[in-house]
């Protein structure tokens, strides 16, 4: 077991690098060749990458890939998309492709509303104490107007301010529970600041004013936005669903529906069902310089929001028309944080022309619905294996190291044949002997 460190923050970065090979490493040089391999060689945008977090040893890279022909609106977008899983931006792209034909994807954006919290105790009467917030409630706003002004001149700022009674679940526990409207901005740190600014306040004017003891807690915002709200949805006649590997749409749109609605009741396949939405969803998020740990929190809570998971996407069949839709909770920026310091950011933002937050919102919703549709299209028809392995075939070719003719040759043999991990082995046994 290695010894505890003190400083190691303060070392130089390669001092940092030669401690943690010399301590966990049996093959040094392999170890710090692999590390300084994946350095940029521009040392300014190595710089910029090294300051992004603490203790940076090297970089660790995603593929950026890109989905085309998503028809959104009546706009034609191709998506960026950061992701390393297989399979994931062909099936947006066939999701976006098949639906190019029928209509494509209408989206909307329901609200836009953001929250913070400041959480304390109090231990006197609470009729004074909503006496006394009734009171003090301007001085709260006003004193952040220092922080709000920047984003109030642009349409933006406090929306409002609620005193919450939450004694049921917790001895003592209060909240002043803020609303935000942070317009292209993610806005985590200008609700942060707002909310210490209204716990200051708060705390200074009830020393002089109440009887009790009231003790800030903490000042935070949410992750949870079910007012931060958007819509997706695609939608044609059933007839027009016939296709390649849709013979009979009749018989696809009721076992469709049927997948649709076994998540929207059975948490099991609706964890799975939702995981699939998501990997849309954080691919987006992650190419636009967004959090999609935020992301995930607030959407899987908001899949929770009646007392059980439940699916995410929604399916009807009425007079003839298949109709499949998405509404989720999401919090974006296209201002602020990354979006305007990682180079493939600003790349990915252009490549979607600059969009709003509200706009971002729209693409987003719709590539989660479109690999949706895409998974419990191959679920119900030839099955989730048969696409997902042969895209995962060249991972396992390269686990194996195969040469360019080698791969050439098993994919072609794949091209007929089921591939599964054991299969692509055997095959390149038998090639190699």
């Amino acid at each position: 077991m290695p010894n505890a460190i003190s400083g190691f923050s303060k070392l130089s970065k390669l001092d940092k690098i030669d401690w943690l090979i010399s301590t966990y490493f049996t093959d040094k040089d392999s170890a710090k060749q692999l590390i300084t391999q994946y350095w940029n060689s521009d040392e300014k945008l190595q710089k910029l990458h090294d300051e992004f977090i603490e203790n940076t040893i090297t970089n660790y890279y995603l593929p950026l890939g890109v989905a085309p022909n998503f028809l959104i609106n009546d706009a034609l977008y191709t998506i960026p998309m950061a992701i390393e899983e297989s399979s994931v931006v062909a099936a947006a792209s066939k999701a976006a492709k098949f639906w190019l034909d029928r209509g494509g994807f209408k989206a909307e954006v329901i609200a836009t509303e953001k929250i913070g919290q400041v959480h304390f105790t109090f231990d006197g009467n609470f009729t004074a104490l909503q006496s006394f917030f009734n009171k003090v409630k301007p001085k709260l706003i006003e004193s952040a107007s220092g922080i709000t002004k920047n984003m109030q001149r642009r349409g933006g700022g406090i929306l409002d301010i609620e005193l919450k009674n939450k004694t049921e679940d917790l001895a003592n526990y209060y909240q002043l529970h803020a609303t935000f409207e942070t317009l292209d901005a993610m806005g985590a740190n200008f609700i942060n600041s707002c909310l210490e600014q209204f716990a200051q306040t708060f705390k200074s004017e009830a020393e002089d004013t109440l009887d009790g003891n009231l003790d800030i807690v903490m000042s935070i915002l949410s992750n949870y936005v079910p007012n931060c709200l958007v819509k997706a949805e695609v939608s044609c006649p059933i007839a027009d669903l016939k296709s390649k590997d849709i013979e009979h749409p009749e018989i696809f749109v009721q076992k469709f529906k049927q997948a649709i609605n076994i998540a929207e009741i059975e948490p099991y396949r609706a964890v799975t069902h939702n995981k699939g939405i998501m990997n849309g969803i954080d691919a987006v998020v992650l190419a636009t310089g967004n959090d999609f740990r935020a992301v995930e929190a607030g959407v899987h809570a908001y899949a929770s929001r009646n007392g059980k998971y439940a699916s995410l996407t929604h399916c009807t069949i009425t007079d003839g028309m298949f109709k499949f839709w998405i509404e989720i909770p999401l919090a974006l920026g296209t201002i602020g944080g990354l979006t305007g310091l990682h180079p493939l950011v600003k790349f990915s933002l252009e490549l979607l022309e600059k969009p709003t937050a509200k706009a971002l919102m729209q693409v987003v919703a719709v590539a989660g619905l479109a690999q949706n549709f895409a998974a419990v299209k191959s679920l119900t028809t030839t099955g989730i294996q048969e696409g997902h392995m042969k895209m995962h075939l060249m991972n396992i070719l390269n686990q194996f190291e195969a040469t360019a003719i080698e791969k050439a040759e098993i994919v072609n043999h794949f091209k007929t044949n089921v591939v599964t991990h054991s299969a692509v082995v055997d095959a390149l046994k038998k090639l190699r002997n």
